[in-house]
């Protein structure tokens, strides 16, 4: 634990040095999203592998970049890309980001990711506001020791997704013109896409949609104390009883063209979070 804050704090100060302000908000985009960011005045552009001891992406539409700036003058931290267990990443290693974005100053975190729907009221491209996830990874980003500077010990995960900021976008997105979904995203490791019989369980548990990621960040997030705000882009909806075979491309391509509604959400979700903040 010494060695990986001792890098989380040296990453920290790598960045701090190079941007110009310090940002309260943290933004962590995923497959076909790396748009969402695009309403930044970018003021620094870092690629992950230039960054000291900061994982690199290896799945295909994550760009693997780092954005220092600001949206509506609040300042912002942006990542075009982010780590998976599937890639043979630790949670830690998985993490790695929130825990400097903590070192940094960030209060707030907007996470974006694409998955598969399991409500048979979606409808393919929807956006999703996350209101809870079920981690089904087998994976937690806090087991082993505890670093009591980034947090309790046993933190809880009632509100791991902030009402407020929830309400928030959704009243956003209602006053723009873009229907929202609202529902519980389930994590499991992957790779491999889920068959009939596991699309039935997660029904049957509650999930409402599915995916490879966000819950190990959100569980560093809430430890850290941040305020968390999740999308799922909807790009598939499964049927167990008619599967239909999908390709990462066709899902890729589906998150695209979600991203001008995704991004108009956050970029208004981000200018009423800094007029909050003044007031």
């Amino acid at each position: 634990m010494e060695t990986y804050k001792n890098k989380v704090l040296e990453t920290a100060e790598y960045l701090r040095k190079r941007i110009a302000k310090f940002p309260y908000i943290g933004l962590l985009t995923g497959t076909g999203l790396a748009e969402s960011a695009g309403s930044m005045n970018i003021s620094a552009s870092f690629d992950y592998n230039d960054i000291p001891n900061f994982p690199v992406s290896t799945v295909q539409s994550h760009r693997g970049r780092l954005l220092a700036g600001d949206i509506q003058d609040c300042a912002v931290i942006a990542m075009q890309g982010r780590f998976h267990l599937y890639e043979g990443y630790s949670p830690a290693e998985v993490t790695f980001p929130i825990r400097v974005m903590q070192e940094l100053g960030v209060k707030v975190i907007i996470l974006a990711n694409a998955a598969g729907g399991l409500n048979p009221k979606f409808n393919t491209g929807d956006i999703m506001i996350i209101t809870d996830h079920i981690n089904l990874t087998g994976a937690n980003p806090l087991i082993g020791p505890n670093e009591d500077r980034w947090g309790i010990r046993f933190p809880d995960m009632a509100h791991a997704y902030d009402k407020e900021l929830i309400s928030m976008a959704a009243e956003v997105a209602q006053s723009h013109g873009v229907q929202v979904r609202k529902g519980v995203y389930v994590g499991l490791k992957g790779p491999s896409l889920e068959t009939p019989a596991e699309i039935r369980f997660l029904k049957t548990i509650g999930a409402e949609a599915v995916g490879f990621s966000t819950v190990q960040e959100v569980i560093a997030a809430v430890h850290a104390e941040m305020r968390v705000l999740g999308f799922s882009t909807i790009t598939n909806v499964h049927d167990p009883e008619k599967p239909v075979p999908v390709t990462v491309e066709e899902i890729i391509e589906v998150a695209k063209t979600a991203t001008p509604a995704l991004e108009k959400i956050i970029r208004k979700v981000v200018e009423k979070i800094n007029e909050t903040k003044n007031s």
